[in-house]
């Protein structure tokens, strides 16, 4: 494996057991770099360094919840320790919306969507940003979504987290630029990812037509289109780019 701007790097995918992270943590193999593929569910997190160690690449698999401080705190810890420190990471994992409207959830449900997804993005930039600090500078990608630009029918805690994952991103571009630490907000419309066919699930295949319907491109996402984007921000090609949202949805923002 081989490629521009990642040979001797090393990163961490979260949620690189499926979806997205796995195609993300597949393609900064390829182009040389060490990647840690962490997720909740372990057997995916081996699948995906299998696949890695297929084609002659490095990684390791690192379980992680990343709404526990602790076991985010460990497991950043055992990255630098394996790979040796810490120069990307890609911010992945988060879970879906419960697809109803605010006034029929209960608090748990609120909490618990919240806790993943925006305050899990904070806790792993927590422990992230020290990490790129020790190597002089480095590179965050926090996946978002379409949701993090605009609403989402049925989806208000979702798009609350997402929306806040976009202005976290936001606040650490400008905190940490003079570390030399850029962070950027990833923000898919619908992707071909297990989570969609949870959405499909849940609340019916009518739901994906209307969204692509209203995509000019007329097709959801694949997991590797919005991963390329995610390896292009943490890439030297993206050198000048921090504090920026990037829509990656096929048209639906315009």
């Amino acid at each position: 494996m081989s490629g521009s701007g990642y040979a001797g790097k090393a990163g961490l995918v979260t949620g690189a057991g499926s979806g997205i992270g796995r195609a993300g943590a597949l393609e900064f193999a390829r182009r040389g770099a060490a990647v840690a593929v962490l997720d909740l569910d372990e057997d995916g997190a081996r699948r995906t360094v299998e696949l890695i160690a297929r084609e002659g690449g490095r990684a390791e698999a690192v379980a992680v919840d990343i709404g526990d401080e602790e076991s985010v705190r460990r497991a950043v810890a055992q990255v630098v320790a394996v790979l040796g420190g810490l120069d990307f990471a890609v911010n992945n994992a988060g879970v879906p919306s419960h697809q109803r409207v605010l006034t029929e959830m209960t608090v748990q449900e609120w909490e618990h969507v919240l806790r993943v997804n925006l305050i899990g993005t904070w806790l792993c930039m927590k422990y992230e940003l020290p990490a790129m600090k020790r190597r002089g500078g480095g590179a965050i990608v926090n996946v978002a979504s379409n949701g993090g630009l605009y609403a989402i029918p049925g989806a208000p805690a979702y798009v609350a987290g997402k929306h806040g994952v976009v202005g976290l991103s936001k606040a650490a571009a400008v905190d940490y630029g003079p570390d030399g630490i850029r962070v950027n907000a990833l923000c898919p419309a619908m992707t071909r990812t297990p989570m969609l066919d949870g959405v499909v699930a849940s609340a019916g295949a009518r739901t994906v037509e209307r969204q692509v319907a209203a995509t000019p491109l007329g097709r959801p996402a694949e997991p590797e289109e919005v991963a390329a984007a995610a390896v292009w921000l943490c890439s030297p090609d993206a050198s000048y780019v921090t504090g920026t949202a990037l829509s990656v949805d096929g048209g639906r923002r315009a």
